[in-house]
């Protein structure tokens, strides 16, 4: 005769949810709430509702709105993770980021800060599963559409002398031509030569558009 052992049921995974749209709860909670797997122990409409809730609320894992109102989901992830850092009293939750945003800078943002997922809100309900599971595994999960774009957008950086890539770190500081002039022992003249130079690099025309590109980009310019 075979006998076999039963094996001891899973933990389920304990899920926090902030979205500062009922609506959007309301969707995730009848889309995951039939999940034998997963257990919805809280949710915020807002950051500072959500960090008010965490010291009672334990829970494994935590989809996060990226546009709150209050409190850009990026933001109160870091907060999350610091504060969980500093604290020690328990394992920090994992963080799968939700957003009608395909912006590959939040994407990369999100992930720096030490968010696990990025799942955009007009995918499927299986797509959210996965990113649930497979981040509750230790692992991390990307939306394909993002992960598309996050590809396509890992271009070659533009070559710039290191003069010009200097320029453009001031530029991204918020310097002046006269402040980046006196800083670097130049004429005036000679910088507004350089950002004519580093706009033809770029393919850019208008001062106010090299101003953004340098305030975006100036730091990976600056890292050399």
């Amino acid at each position: 005769m075979t006998t076999t052992t039963a094996q001891p049921p899973l933990k389920p995974i304990r899920l926090f949810i902030v979205d500062d749209h009922p609506l959007v709860r309301d969707g995730l909670r009848a889309r995951l709430g039939a999940m034998p797997n997963l257990e919805i122990v809280g949710e915020a409409g807002s950051g500072a509702e959500a960090l008010a809730l965490l010291d009672a609320v334990r829970c494994d894992l935590m989809l996060v709105d990226v546009g709150m109102k209050d409190m850009n989901g990026i933001d109160f992830a870091a907060l999350v993770l610091q504060r969980n850092e500093q604290h020690q009293q328990q394992p920090a939750p994992h963080i799968v980021m939700l957003s009608m945003y395909d912006n590959p800078e939040y994407v990369q943002k999100a992930m720096q800060v030490g968010a696990r997922g990025y799942v955009l809100k007009d995918a499927p309900a299986a797509e959210i599963v996965a990113a649930i599971e497979a981040v509750s595994a230790g692992g991390t999960f990307l939306s394909p559409a993002v992960s598309k774009k996050l590809f396509r957008n890992q271009a070659p950086r533009p070559l710039l002398t290191p003069r010009e890539s200097e320029i453009l770190t001031a530029l991204g500081r918020g310097e002046s031509s006269k402040q980046i002039a006196r800083d670097l022992g130049l004429s005036v003249r000679t910088v507004e030569a350089h950002r004519q130079s580093i706009k033809r690099r770029l393919g850019i025309e208008g001062q106010a558009e090299l101003i953004k590109y340098a305030v975006e980009h100036a730091r990976e310019f600056g890292q050399g």
